[in-house]
C-alpha cells in the first residue's frame, strides 16, 4: 500500500470518529454549532502549526487564487455542521453511510469531468459498476 492511500484510509477512519466525538462534544456544549466553532478552533491551530513547521511562503499566493476555489472551506463547514447534528439523532453509522454514498456520486462527477482541475477519469461500465458495489457494500454493512 502506497502512503498516499494508506494516509487516505486513516483519514478514512478519522470521520467516524470526528462524527462521534464531535456529536458528543456537542450534546454536552447543548450546541452543535459551538462544538463545530471548537472544532474548528483545534483544526485552525493544528494547521497552522503544519504550515509554518514545514514552509509557509506559500501562503502569499492565496491572494492571487481564484475565488472560487475558497468554496471549499464551506463544504467543511458544511460537512461538520451536518454530522454535528446529524450523527446523534440517526447514528454515526448512518449518517457516515450518506456521507460515503455522497462521496462515491461526487467523486465520480468530479472525475470524470475532470473538473477543478482534478485528473480526468471517465465513468466506464465497469467503474460504475464497482461504485454501484461500493454503494451496495456500505448499504449492506449499515443493515
Amino acid at each position: 500500500m502506497s502512503i498516499h492511500a494508506f494516509t487516505m484510509l486513516l483519514a478514512g477512519i478519522g470521520i467516524p470518529v470526528l462524527a462521534a466525538l464531535n456529536a458528543r462534544l456537542g450534546g454536552h456544549l447543548g450546541s452543535p454549532v459551538a462544538a463545530a466553532v471548537i472544532l474548528f478552533c483545534v483544526a485552525l491551530s493544528a494547521a497552522v502549526i503544519v504550515l509554518f513547521s514545514t514552509d509557509a511562503r506559500p501562503i502569499a499566493k492565496a491572494v492571487t487564487a481564484p475565488k472560487y476555489l475558497f468554496l471549499a472551506g464551506l463544504f467543511v463547514a458544511f460537512y461538520i455542521l451536518s454530522i454535528t447534528f446529524v450523527a446523534p439523532v440517526i447514528g454515526v453509522g448512518k449518517a457516515v453511510f450518506f456521507v460515503l454514498i455522497g462521496q462515491l456520486i461526487s467523486a465520480a462527477v468530479v472525475d470524470h469531468f475532470g473538473l477543478f482541475g482534478a485528473r480526468m477519469s471517465p465513468i466506464t461500465l465497469s467503474r460504475a459498476g464497482g461504485i454501484v458495489l461500493m454503494a451496495a457494500g456500505v448499504w449492506l454493512a449499515q443493515r
